[in-house]
């Protein structure tokens, strides 16, 4: 298809990306891991923005208290319970119809990573957790692409781009998984700071696409719109004993293949992945003789007698819901699944 640049004709009055800029961005392609409130964000601003093939993962289905800042999803998507990488699709589509859209719906792990970043120009945090940013970096420096980090919760957001070979990477800045917990589902969130930093993001991606090396942000930058709060870290030297991008030892890319069991703080839900993948109708049929059934083409959900919800997805995903109990979470799942 052809690329109908009148679309973009006030983007290329802005000099820094011009013309050809602008057929830079259309060459180029990019990756989002996680598609809620910043996800979506940077999903809108790249596909109006006309970056020519955007691929995004989400392991995760629309539910009502997503609206209050997950720009893509309405009530409909609720209803129907779709994968956000689908709802998300849906909605984006009719934004730009030029571009390719590549939405997969699973979850981004040691197994996948490497396939989700094929042929991919610059991977974008879109994400809620610190062990998938600590993959995503580690991931990102193994194979020498960018990285732009990105977080938000309460008032209070960050964000930066790393660089493989010119920049120090996350771990240099932030070198545990454990972060105390405070989510958007456990101390909440307000959307505007979600659109500030999905908006950061977005430039610093586009000024790597673009090639505007010299204007490109060179720290760590936190802000808190509440309080009226800003800070930047510059970037200095990496840390000696970085682990990723002096050591070149990559500590997320060894952990075991399979994460089994992970519980998605603040949500009170558990992930297992089994073994196999789900035939849907298979287990849609089977769940009805248990509680009421929701099947869509992308999952079953079925609320179960004890007060908990399950979740399939064909990729051999089940959400437990209704508990952060990870015994618990296992008696269900092998109470009804079994596998």
């Amino acid at each position: 298809m052809m690329t109908d640049y009148t679309r973009y004709s006030r983007q290329m009055l802005f000099s820094p990306i011009g013309k050809e800029g602008q057929k830079r961005l259309n060459n180029s392609r990019v990756l989002i891991v996680g598609m809620g409130a910043l996800g979506t964000a940077l999903a809108n601003h790249f596909v109006r923005a006309g970056i020519g093939f955007v691929r995004f993962v989400d392991r995760d289905y629309v539910e009502k208290s997503n609206l209050q800042r997950q720009m893509l999803f309405d009530e409909d998507d609720v209803k129907a319970a779709l994968p956000k990488a689908i709802a998300a699709k849906n909605k984006l589509s009719k934004i730009n119809s030029e571009i390719v859209i590549d939405a997969i719906v699973a979850d981004a792990s040691v197994a996948n990573i490497d396939q989700l970043m094929d042929d991919i120009d610059i991977v974008v945090d879109g994400t809620d957790n610190f062990q998938t940013r600590f993959l995503l970096n580690d991931a990102c420096y193994k194979k020498g692409i960018p990285f732009v980090y990105g977080g938000a919760v309460s008032a209070r957001g960050m964000s930066a781009i790393f660089v493989p070979n010119e920049t120090p990477c996350l771990r240099c800045f932030i070198t545990s998984s454990d972060q105390g917990g405070q989510t958007c589902d456990t101390i909440g969130v307000i959307s505007p700071i979600v659109d500030i930093v999905a908006s950061f993001q977005a430039v610093e991606a586009i000024k790597y696409l673009v090639g505007d090396k010299k204007n490109q942000r060179k720290n760590l930058q936190t802000i808190d719109i509440w309080n009226n709060y800003h800070y930047e870290m510059k970037f200095t030297a990496p840390r000696k004993d970085c682990p990723t991008c002096q050591q070149k030892q990559y500590p997320a890319l060894n952990l075991a293949q399979k994460d089994i069991i992970t519980v998605l703080c603040g949500r009170e839900t558990v992930q297992i992945r089994a073994s196999e993948s789900f035939d849907l109708q298979l287990w849609a049929d089977r769940l009805q003789q248990i509680g009421t059934v929701q099947k869509t083409p992308f999952l079953v959900k079925v609320e179960l007698p004890e007060g908990e919800r399950l979740v399939l997805f064909p990729d051999g995903r089940v959400l437990v819901q209704g508990t952060e109990d990870q015994v618990r979470a296992k008696t269900l799942y092998a109470r009804y699944i079994g596998l």
